[in-house]
């Protein structure tokens, strides 16, 4: 390959040899003119072309060989992607080339970062933010769980601060070129971003990229796809995949074709990735209608249970609190309950009985997340109106997770959205056995107001419960809760 004073243009060295603890079987030699030595253009060559090394030589003023500057890569979980040597004389160099890339390619092999496991697509996690960056890396925390619940194994975490949002990729495009040599350092397939992308930058980010590149609200879809197992949950992730993806259809070619079959691209609606504009609105007005009838089924087993005046009680809060867990202790079921979010996505509804033969209906309900996405909201609220019904919420939150007040907020948020901030409400306060006293105690200090309380339970040992129960009891059946909350909904509606 010959060049000119500005740049080398490198011909197609054909596939990459198999796995990537191994090199290209290619070393890069240049000539320098200029006293820097190696540019990033030629670092990123080392790490996008995975050469052996990259070397240049600097040329002395009477034209003969002087001092040689060489890289090499390093394994991943150090803290840079490339070791550059500075040797004084090209004729010093006696290096055992052979053995040297024999050793660099079995510390490759031996990195924990590159034992890959099986049917996992590896991910960079990838989060910008322009205001505080405690907010992105809690965000960044929120969405390592979500990717592992996806079934993804996270390679890298990467969080960029700007002042201002590159409108076409997000990130900048010095950024990107990190994000490719990091991707193609660590054997990285897909890319995940903490925010919604817009159908422009996902086509930007796929194309300069040739990775797979997904947004929160569709690593939210995925885990909502696998979840599903009723006849409704599976209509209702469909119409929110639907949704999603009919304005992305025109980029369909490019950026969303990478998602056929694997993370982001699964579910009940994978089918249906390459229909037309006008078969997808067909689509929609099918399933909402389906959706509807359901839901109509849904509203008369609701009137049944009015009329019999069996008090509602609701568990609510965010996912992976411990809400189903909490189901199966006090109702002596076997709901599934994995330490997974959103493990719980369909409603499950089971009779509670009390002394003096009274009862009650207890219903788990599909946990909740910050910035739950809009399509999601829209396609789940036939079941989300069961909330509506509720005499009573419990509200789980695991007082043992750092960012339990966020998790509050965000609940207490989506409550007010669907109209339920006046309905009584007990924060249950869950693994308070695995919880600091200290933090616990301030806690349960937390809101306060008419229709709040606040209980330490742990779903777990059973701590707390026959107190909840209590507590239960007394809002509902005592204080005749049920009651007068069904007389303040019929009076709302009175007077609408």
């Amino acid at each position: 390959m010959v060049g000119d004073a500005h740049r080398v243009f490198l011909p197609d060295l054909g596939p990459r040899r198999a796995g990537a603890a191994r090199f290209r079987g290619v070393r890069l030699l240049l000539t320098s003119l200029r006293p820097e030595g190696l540019t990033e253009d030629d670092l990123t060559d080392l790490a996008l072309l995975q050469l052996d090394a990259v070397a240049t030589v600097q040329v002395l003023d009477d034209g003969l060989p002087g001092g040689l500057q060489v890289a090499t890569l390093l394994p991943p979980g150090t803290d840079a992607i490339h070791r550059i040597e500075t040797i004084p004389s090209v004729h010093q160099w006696d290096e055992d080339w052979a053995a040297s890339i024999a050793d660099l390619e079995a510390q490759f092999a031996r990195a924990p970062q590159l034992q890959r496991v099986e049917g996992c697509e590896r991910a960079i996690l990838v989060a910008v933010t322009t205001g505080d960056a405690e907010d992105a890396r809690r965000g960044l925390r929120e969405l390592g769980r979500l990717a592992d619940t996806a079934g993804l194994e996270v390679a890298d975490r990467v969080l960029q601060r700007r002042r201002k949002l590159d409108g076409r990729t997000v990130v900048g495009q010095g950024k990107l070129q990190d994000l490719i040599v990091r991707s193609m350092h660590l054997g990285v397939e897909v890319l995940i971003f903490d925010r919604e992308l817009s159908p422009s930058q996902l086509r930007n980010i796929a194309q300069t990229t040739e990775l797979k590149v997904l947004d929160r609200t569709q690593l939210i879809l995925d885990i909502f796809a696998q979840h599903a197992k009723t006849r409704e949950g599976k209509l209702q992730v469909e119409l929110a995949q639907l949704r999603y993806r009919m304005p992305r259809l025109a980029i369909m070619p490019t950026a969303m074709s990478r998602l056929t079959g694997g993370i982001g691209g699964r579910g009940p609606g994978e089918t249906k990735l390459e229909i037309n504009r006008r078969r997808a609105q067909e689509r929609v007005t099918r399933l909402e209608r389906q959706l509807r009838q359901l839901s109509r089924s849904r509203t008369t087993r609701r009137s049944r249970r009015e009329r019999s005046g069996i008090p509602v009680v609701s568990i609510v809060g965010y996912t992976n609190a411990g809400k189903s867990t909490l189901l199966n202790r006090m109702t002596r079921s076997e709901v599934i309950a994995e330490d997974q979010l959103f493990a719980t996505l369909d409603p499950t509804t089971r009779r509670m009985r009390f002394p003096e033969q009274r009862e009650l209906v207890l219903t788990d309900t599909v946990g909740f997340i910050e910035d739950l996405p809009k399509t999601l909201v829209a396609a789940f609220k036939s079941t989300l109106e069961e909330l509506e019904e509720a005499d009573l919420l419990l509200h789980v939150l695991d007082a043992s997770d750092p960012d339990v007040a966020h998790h509050l907020d965000a609940v207490q948020g989506v409550l007010a959205e669907l109209g339920l901030e006046h309905t009584p409400q007990i924060l249950v306060w869950n693994k308070a056995d695995a919880t600091d006293p200290v933090v616990l105690r301030e806690l349960l200090q937390g809101p306060t107001g008419p229709a709040i309380d606040h209980i330490a339970v742990s779903a777990i040992s059973g701590e707390g419960l026959d107190a909840l129960v209590d507590r239960i009891e007394r809002q509902l059946f005592r204080r005749g809760a049920a009651q007068a909350h069904r007389q303040a909904d019929s009076d709302r509606v009175e007077s609408a």
